[in-house]
C-alpha cells in the first residue's frame, strides 16, 4: 500500500514509519550515506517481547533512567542475600520495596541468584490468585558469608573426640566457654543490660557472626539476641554440643540474667536466638 503524506496533528512511531492521528503513514529514509537498517518486524527481544521497528540514526543513545538503585548492579544482589539472611524468607515484592527497585527487576535478580545456586523458592498461598514465591538462601548462599577457620577446628575436634570420652569433651568445651566469657565481660565492661548487649553484639560481629539484639516483645524487661549467621555453623553441624557451649558462654557472660534458647537453626528456622531476662524479673 503506497504511503500517504503526513497530515497535521500528533504523530506516533510505528514499525512502518510515522503514523498521524488519522492513520496516515509515511516511511522515513536513513541519513545520506548510512547503510540501510535491517528489518525489525517480527524480531523478538528479551523474554519474548516484540521489539518495535523504528527507523533511527545509528548514533542514537538511550539515556539511563533516574532509578534510585540500579537493578543490574552487583551490590543489589549482595543486598538481597543479606536481607534474606536476616529475614529468612521474602517475596520479590518485599525485597523490591526494601531496595527501591521494580518488582520485575528484582525477579531477574532472584532468578540469577537461583541459577547460581544461592537461592531457592517455594510457592506460598497468600490470599486469592496465584501463590507467591518465597525466596530463601540455600546452603551455598549461607556459605557466601565468612565461616572462620573451620577446617582446623573440625580436625582438632575430631582428634579430641577420638581420644577422649564425650563427657570429657563437653567439660573441655565448657571450660573454654568460661574463659571466653571472662574475656567478654572485661571487654564489655559495666552498664545497663541493653548497653552490654550492644557491646556483645559488636564483638560477635567482629568474630564473623551476623547478630542483633532487641527487646523481647513477649516478655517485658527481657531481650533477645538473634544470630542469623554463625561463623562456626559447619562445625556445629558435626558437633552439636558446640551449641550447648554457646548457651553456656552467654550464661557466664551475663550471670545476672536467666538465659534460654528460643531458636535453634539446627532444629528449625533460619537463626539461633537467646532470651536474656534480668534475674529479678518474673519468669
Amino acid at each position: 500500500m503506497p504511503a500517504r503524506s503526513v497530515g497535521k496533528g500528533p504523530q506516533l512511531l510505528s514499525g512502518r514509519g510515522i503514523v498521524n492521528k488519522n492513520g496516515g503513514t509515511m516511511t522515513a529514509s536513513p541519513p545520506s550515506g548510512s547503510p540501510p537498517s535491517p528489518p525489525l518486524n517480527g524480531s523478538r527481544g528479551r523474554r519474548g517481547i516484540s521489539v518495535v521497528g523504528l527507523a533511527q540514526p545509528t548514533d542514537l543513545k538511550i539515556r539511563p533512567t533516574t532509578a534510585p538503585v540500579s537493578a543490574e548492579s552487583p551490590p543489589t544482589r549482595e543486598a538481597v542475600l543479606s536481607l534474606l539472611l536476616r529475614h529468612g524468607e521474602a517475596t520479590a515484592a518485599d525485597l523490591a520495596g526494601r531496595l527501591s527497585v521494580s518488582v520485575q527487576a528484582m525477579r531477574r535478580h532472584l532468578r540469577g541468584l537461583e541459577e547460581m545456586g544461592l537461592l531457592e523458592a517455594s510457592p506460598t498461598p497468600e490470599g486469592p490468585g496465584r501463590p507467591s514465591n518465597r525466596w530463601r538462601l540455600t546452603t551455598a548462599g549461607h556459605q557466601r558469608f565468612p565461616n572462620g577457620s573451620e577446617h582446623f577446628a573440625l580436625g582438632l575436634l575430631h582428634s579430641l573426640a577420638g581420644a577422649m570420652p564425650p563427657d570429657e569433651l563437653r567439660l573441655l568445651l565448657n571450660q573454654q566457654a568460661v574463659e571466653k566469657a571472662g574475656d567478654y565481660r572485661r571487654r564489655i565492661g559495666n552498664g545497663s543490660l541493653a548497653e552490654r548487649l550492644e557491646r556483645l553484639v559488636e564483638l560477635r560481629r567482629q568474630e564473623g557472626f551476623v547478630a542483633e539484639c532487641q527487646p523481647d516483645p513477649e516478655q517485658g524487661g527481657a531481650w533477645v539476641i538473634s544470630e542469623f549467621h554463625c561463623s562456626v555453623i559447619r562445625i556445629a553441624e558435626q558437633f552439636p554440643m558446640l551449641c550447648d557451649q554457646e548457651l553456656a558462654l552467654i550464661s557466664h557472660t551475663f550471670p545476672d540474667c536467666r538465659i534460654e534458647r528460643v531458636h535453634w537453626r539446627l532444629e528449625k528456622g533460619h537463626s539461633c536466638g537467646f532470651r536474656l531476662s534480668p534475674a529479678g524479673a518474673a519468669p
